[in-house]
């Protein structure tokens, strides 16, 4: 029987330093169902190429000359909110994750990732799941305000969002944060794709949230799971 090759994930760097653009297409273009067909120095150029060439998925750094990385996401989800950003940069500084996260990207990785890892997220976020790499993930708990109070929450033990979600949801969401895509969560609970991907909805809903990423931390961040 004749296996069906998966199509690549076509990707546009955006990065500065010549240096690190060449080694991350080296490197990304050694890994099957990669696919690096462009890369720019700058947001301005890195945001024409993406409306010239559709990529699945943009690299993003966030210290670029002109338009830096955050606006360049912005844009980016401006133009198609389809296309996934992938940021991978240095900074790792409480606003500039924020702000990264609140521009629409998809995932923030910092530039000392295994290639490996990195592709696996790569890959991950294109099926449609989000990735925070674990040295700033507590500063993404930060999206959400601290509660005046927990005494209400304390005193009956669950919080208020989480007493919305049934229990199908609660699977779901556990598996969410895991950083699982609509297809592996489908697969984990022997749903079809559809039915995974309503139930995600409903969950971002009933969480008030805009994303799987803000779904993700405000799950940890009020104790939901």
């Amino acid at each position: 029987m004749t296996s069906i090759k998966t199509e690549a994930v076509k990707i546009i760097i955006v990065e500065d330093y010549k240096l690190t653009r060449v080694g991350l297409r080296s490197s990304l273009n050694e890994f099957e169902g990669i696919e690096v067909i462009g890369e720019s120095e700058t947001g301005e150029a890195g945001l024409q190429m993406v409306k010239e060439l559709s990529p699945d998925l943009v690299l993003m750094d966030l210290g670029l000359p002109g338009m830096n990385g955050i606006e360049a996401t912005q844009e980016i989800k401006a133009f198609d909110e389809n296309i996934k950003v992938v940021v991978l940069t240095s900074h790792e500084r409480d606003e500039e994750v924020l702000a990264a996260l609140g521009s629409g990207a998809n995932a923030y990785c910092l530039k000392d990732i295994e290639p490996n890892t990195l592709v696996s997220v790569i890959k991950n976020v294109k099926k449609g799941a989000a990735w925070l790499d674990p040295n700033i993930a507590q500063v993404a708990l930060k999206l959400f305000p601290k509660p005046e109070s927990t005494k209400v929450l304390n005193s009956v033990g669950i919080s208020d969002a989480r007493a919305q979600l049934t229990e199908r949801e609660m699977e779901v969401l556990k598996l969410l944060v895991k950083g699982k895509s609509n297809t592996e969560i489908a697969k984990d609970l022997i749903v079809s794709v559809h039915t995974a991907k309503a139930h995600v909805c409903s969950i971002l809903q009933k969480l008030c949230v805009d994303d799987r990423v803000q779904a993700a931390v405000k799950a940890i961040k009020e104790n939901i799971i």
